[in-house]
């Protein structure tokens, strides 16, 4: 990966929706060169896809919290992704270091969903005890961008 390839991903990752001629003129590259480009980050796995990026709040999932998950026993990160991804209130999911065998990022429409929401997943057999954090305000929010 080039300088040239950051920049196009800076571009894609600022307006997903920017045409490969508009990015050619950022880079200064033609349109079929972006896109020969384009097409080769995603081979590579380093673009994973497109999407839109929406506003949690403006669906109705304005509640939002982290939870550390404490399993019983040895469990696989296997095991734990398959109890949680029934929720779809659960928009992620990591195995860390620490006490915690997880970390769920939960959004939820208010704070009585987020409560049975939780309910839910400390019901889990696999679930030994839960520790929540409640998100008050976003502080800093952004995509991954490639160094410069």
């Amino acid at each position: 990966m080039d300088a040239t390839d950051q920049r196009i991903i800076s571009a894609l990752v600022s307006d997903a929706r920017a045409s490969y001629a508009e990015i050619g003129k950022e880079v200064a590259l033609s349109a079929p060169a972006v896109k020969r480009r384009v097409d080769r980050l995603l081979e590579l796995g380093v673009l994973r896809g497109f999407t839109a990026v929406v506003n949690p709040e403006a669906i109705g999932r304005g509640t939002e919290a982290f939870i550390e998950v404490h399993c019983r026993g040895n469990i696989t990160p296997a095991r734990i992704r398959g109890a949680l991804e029934p929720f779809p209130e659960v928009v992620a999911a990591y195995t860390v270091t620490g006490s915690a065998d997880a970390i769920v990022h939960l959004r939820a429409a208010s704070m009585h969903h987020l409560e049975n929401v939780l309910e839910q997943v400390r019901a889990l057999e696999i679930v030994d005890t839960t520790v929540s954090t409640v998100v008050l305000s976003t502080l800093l929010e952004r995509p991954p961008m490639p160094e410069r």
